[in-house]
């Protein structure tokens, strides 16, 4: 592969991981961000995945470094939905246990 490709590479890289951190930061804490997921994957549909696509058109990537490049980004998409996932569980767990304290109040009044 050409210098200059991967260094372009590597730009596109960057810019998806800085995507992503922005993506977590935006996690709500009641773990409802699905609309994230499909947010961050469409970005990479839109602005990634073309550039990707142009090149290995061009032949300046093979169509195993094309798919090993693309799969690495959508990668990140994942590392989203596991803080989406692990926001919704702490939310429900905060839940669960309030729901606990509540029923266990109301119990010893009686």
């Amino acid at each position: 592969m050409e210098e200059n490709v991967v260094k372009e590479l590597e730009s596109l890289k960057t810019l998806v991981l800085r995507w992503k951190r922005s993506y977590l930061g935006w996690v709500p804490d009641d773990g409802e961000g699905e609309y994230l997921l499909e947010e961050f994957s469409e970005e990479i549909s839109t602005h990634v995945s073309p550039f990707v696509q142009r090149l290995l058109q061009n032949d300046h990537l093979t169509s195993s470094e094309a798919h090993e490049f693309l799969n690495s980004c959508y990668s990140q998409v994942e590392e989203v939905r596991e803080a989406v996932e692990q926001a919704k569980s702490k939310h429900l767990e905060k839940g669960t246990g309030h729901k606990l304290v509540e029923y266990a109040s109301y119990g010893w009044r009686k």
